[in-house]
């Protein structure tokens, strides 16, 4: 593609060099650099990509976008554009660069604290249960098709992202579903993406080391509807304080829902099961195999963007009694003599909460519940006392334990978390996380409820700068089997 077809309605400020060059890449990472590459020269928060400038026109790069020329900058080699905010350029360049493919595919994003993955996953099962194929891009995992991809990000870097969707167009994909992280909102990750719709889920409280302040979040969250174009939809929780917040200033078709009171999506828990829900959405009454109110804010959440996307209702009311917790999520694990075990991502004091507020639901009086959880590493601080708080509070005995440490001291973080809990609390502290899930099956009699939060999904455990084999899942299958359980 040459520099003409790249800078496609594009603002710039000024262009150094020749305009007919080819260029046969992107990258924003000058070691990926090589010939025929536009690089571009971000400010990141560790690195300033303007200092790499002169290495990437050595290593091969044809063009070079940035927020100003630098010393010496080589404008025979390559050519120089300056912008004014390189975030956004790379967004729309990638995007022209890959056809534009969120324009020939249905993209709707999916924010918020909790339920990002479990709704844009649901959605993507639910469309391809219905003869459809799609895309999905999640915490877990990213989709095309039928083709699974290793998850980075919640949400990919910009170009990554184009390329993906157009590996989705090229597919045959009609649709793909993913999840928009603050962090990815306001660096920009998502600019340019055509939405055929949003959804919101919840705010509460996470990201604060990265944000700073709560009103800095609620703002990441808004930027994403406030650029939604007409013609889409934003369908919110307005059961959250901050729902309809996020349809102030949107030009995109306003819509609510509430398990609470009235809204344009409603739905009603009439039953509860160990075994799932009774849920009755716009008057039609249907079995899930899901638990917990979080849950059915999830699945109405899917109900109404299913057909806010046109379709069938009928059809979408039965494909969702199909549908299954997502992998991490809510994830049962039951024992030989009836002990269960519980493996959730829980990881902010919402959803934790959520989370024993439901075991509290279907357990029974003589059953006892043991909860393991910790807090990550070089992650928001303020949370950890209020997730211990939460953790004794809801149940039988806590045991406080490793997360992803990353380079904090792990006996430091537990710290934290006992500063918000009394001495006469039943919690115990567990830094090794095996030990504390052996622990847990020790301490536990038969039909007993296990609740292993906090990681959910994730196959590693991050320490000091490694990443180590860990699987909450598979630690808990076999400690059951060694205990004969």
């Amino acid at each position: 593609m040459n520099i003409r077809e790249l800078l496609k309605n594009i603002d710039y400020q000024s262009l150094h060099g020749a305009v007919e060059r080819e260029v046969s890449n992107l990258t924003y990472d000058s070691r990926q650099v090589t010939a025929g590459s536009c690089f571009f020269a971000i400010e990141g928060v560790a690195a300033d990509g303007h200092n790499y400038i002169n290495s990437a026109v050595e290593k091969g790069a044809t063009v070079v976008i940035c927020k100003r020329l630098v010393e010496g900058a080589d404008t025979e080699r390559a050519t120089h554009i300056v912008v004014e905010d390189t975030d956004k350029a790379m967004a729309l360049v990638a995007s022209n660069f890959y056809g534009n493919p969120s324009r020939k595919i249905t993209v709707v994003g999916v924010t918020g604290t909790n339920g990002k993955t479990t709704i844009a996953t649901l959605l993507y099962d639910l469309v391809r249960a219905m003869g459809h194929k799609a895309g999905l891009i999640s915490t877990v995992v990213y989709k095309v098709d039928d083709e699974q991809i290793e998850s980075t990000h919640t949400t990919p870097d910009t170009i990554r992202l184009n390329a993906m969707l157009a590996a989705m167009v090229e597919r045959g994909c009609e649709y793909c579903f993913m999840e928009c992280s603050s962090h990815a909102i306001v660096q920009r990750r998502i600019y340019g993406i055509h939405f055929a719709g949003a959804l919101f889920t919840n705010l509460t409280h996470d990201h604060l080391d990265y944000h700073k302040t709560f009103a800095e979040y609620i703002r990441a969250k808004k930027i994403f509807f406030d650029e939604l174009p007409k013609g889409s939809f934003a369908i919110v929780n307005c059961d959250d304080r901050n729902g309809e917040v996020m349809l102030q200033n949107t030009a995109a078709k306003p819509l609510t829902l509430s398990i609470r009171r009235h809204a344009d999506y409603t739905c009603k828990i009439m039953e509860t099961t160990a075994e799932g829900m009774m849920l009755r959405i716009d008057n039609t009454d249907l079995w899930v195999g899901f638990l917990g109110r979080f849950n059915a804010y999830n699945l109405l959440t899917v109900y109404a963007a299913a057909v806010e996307l046109g379709l069938d209702k009928d059809e979408v009311m039965r494909c969702l009694t199909l549908l299954h917790p997502v992998d991490g999520r809510f994830d049962i694990v039951h024992a030989g003599d009836g002990t269960t075990a519980i493996i959730d991502y829980a990881h902010t004091p919402d959803a934790l909460e959520n989370i024993l507020k439901t075991v509290g639901e279907i357990r029974t009086k003589n059953q006892s519940v043991t909860l393991i959880c910790g807090c990550g590493g070089e992650r928001d601080k303020t949370k950890r006392p209020e997730m211990a708080q939460i953790a004794v509070k809801y149940s039988d005995r806590a045991i406080f334990t490793s997360d992803n440490p990353r380079s904090e001291d792990p006996e430091q973080i537990l710290r934290d978390m006992e500063a918000g809990v009394a001495v006469t609390d039943n919690y115990m502290k567990i830094v090794d996380r095996d030990d504390a899930i052996k622990t847990a099956v020790m301490l536990s009699s038969a039909g007993d409820i296990i609740v292993v939060a906090g990681k959910g999904h994730e196959c590693y455990q991050i320490i000091g700068n490694q990443k180590f084999d860990f699987n909450d899942k598979e630690r808990v299958i076999y400690w059951f089997s060694t205990f004969n359980r």
